[in-house]
């Protein structure tokens, strides 16, 4: 009898801890997935290795690495990605090297970072439109598809017109600019529909918002090294400091803090090559 009561509660005893061996088991395959795709994604995302085909696995904190890349520098860039992922605690790095590796052509279809690359074009040049004070008279669209962007809409000046187009060339990742937008009476749009959200939420320009549009106009651009540059506002006056290349990145970084809405003048005394 002491026997028959025992048998089912160990029965129960076991089922228990089945369910629990089961969902611990579900919770890891959940959490492995989770970092091959973080990996994985941070490899798309990076246009040192989004070319090349790499493959990746995770058991029990263990990434493994496989395929084929052109140089040393790609497969260990690969590794410390890896290492970088939340629990990961070792890499098995099966990736081959081969100096003569080819990455498959590209297709018609753009790739995930290719479409992630053109969405952060897009947004830094219409932010540029909205900030800038020789746009102001623009109603733009913006599209971008594989670093060559279109810019569409109505301008009310050529000098308005021309600017869009310069400054979305000067957007860090852009490879040219078709500017197809034209010179008229302007009609609510895109840049439009920017502002006044921006101004809805109590966006206004002071020193703070000035400073912030300034160091960001830096960092969107391809010609100007924003990490150099401090950026300080008093009053709308932009002070800039620290040191750029050459004459023509310092007269550039002059003319893009002059350009954003809200700045009276711009002191660069402190501004040296």
């Amino acid at each position: 009898m002491k026997n028959l009561l025992i048998a089912p509660g160990l029965a129960l005893a076991l089922l228990a801890g089945g369910h629990a061996l089961a969902a611990d088991k579900a919770s890891d395959e959940v959490v492995e997935a989770r970092q091959e795709t973080q990996i994985w994604t941070t490899y798309a995302l990076s246009p040192h290795l989004r070319a090349n085909d790499l493959k990746v696995s995770v058991q029990n904190g263990k990434a493994t690495l496989t395929g084929t890349v052109e140089e040393d520098v790609s497969r260990d860039l690969a590794k410390q990605i890896a290492l970088g992922v939340e629990g990961i605690r070792q890499v098995d790095n099966q990736i081959k090297v081969q100096p003569d590796y080819t990455p498959a052509a590209k297709t018609d279809e753009r790739g995930y970072g290719e479409r992630i690359d053109d969405a952060t074009i897009t947004a830094a040049v219409k932010s540029k439109l909205v900030w800038s004070r020789q746009t102001e008279g623009l109603t733009a669209t913006v599209d971008t598809e594989r670093g060559k962007v279109r810019l569409g809409g109505t301008a009310d000046s050529a000098e308005s017109r021309d600017m869009a187009g310069k400054l979305a060339m000067n957007t860090r990742g852009v490879s040219s600019v078709d500017n197809r937008i034209v010179i008229a009476k302007a009609e609510p749009g895109i840049i439009a529909g920017v502002t006044e959200s921006g101004q809805d939420a109590g966006q206004s320009m002071t020193d703070g918002w000035i400073t912030t549009k300034v160091k960001a106009t830096y960092m969107y651009s391809s010609n100007v090294d924003s990490a150099d540059i401090s950026v300080s506002t008093a009053e709308g006056i932009v002070s800039l400091s620290g040191k750029v290349s050459d004459a023509a990145q310092r007269a550039l970084a002059i003319e893009l803090a002059r350009n954003i809405r809200g700045v009276k003048s711009v002191d660069a005394d402190d501004l040296t090559i």
